[in-house]
């Protein structure tokens, strides 16, 4: 049988060099994440200064819509309204705008999500036209008879000569 004798010192010390060691780490992944998450709002601000906002949700942008054209429906002198009435053509207008705000405004405000989905919806469905008519094009500008192999198509070849 082998005598087992207690650690020393040093192996005592050992795993605290480890603990050290790892607590390096961590303040060195402390270090690296708060540098990385700087330079993402450094960056953030970059583009915000370059480009304006960044855009709200669907809803928010169906609200700034409303406005604007509620703005200029109510900012528009036309000649025709001057020479109609321009005052009851105005309020007529204007009535017109806040019947449509007083609308949206509570569908909006009872299912802002449901606006984030139609515009996602939406996306979707352009990508899926924008490939079907790609699609489309390249067996028109190919001159296959739609069949995608190299055999020509089902019509008849004609000499002009």
């Amino acid at each position: 049988m082998s005598e087992e004798r207690p650690p020393s010192d040093a192996a005592r010390e050992e795993p605290a060099d480890e603990v050290r060691v790892e607590e390096t780490r961590t303040t060195d992944d402390d270090a690296w994440a708060t540098a990385c998450a700087e330079d993402l709002a450094a960056e953030r601000a970059r583009r915000r200064a370059r480009h304006g906002p960044p855009p709200g949700s669907a809803a928010d942008e169906l609200r700034r819509l409303l406005d604007a054209v509620a703005g200029k429906l109510s900012g528009a002198r036309s000649p025709l309204f001057e020479a109609v009435a321009s005052g009851t053509a105005q309020q007529m207008v204007d009535q017109v705008v806040r019947q449509a705000k007083a609308t949206v405004e509570p569908v909006i405000e009872r299912n802002p999500d449901v606006f984030d989905h139609l515009a996602a919806a939406g996306s979707e469905l352009l990508a899926a036209y924008r490939s079907a008519v790609e699609t489309q094009e390249r067996r028109w500008s190919g001159g296959r008879g739609g069949t995608g192999d190299d055999e020509p198509g089902p019509g008849e070849h004609i000499d002009l000569d």
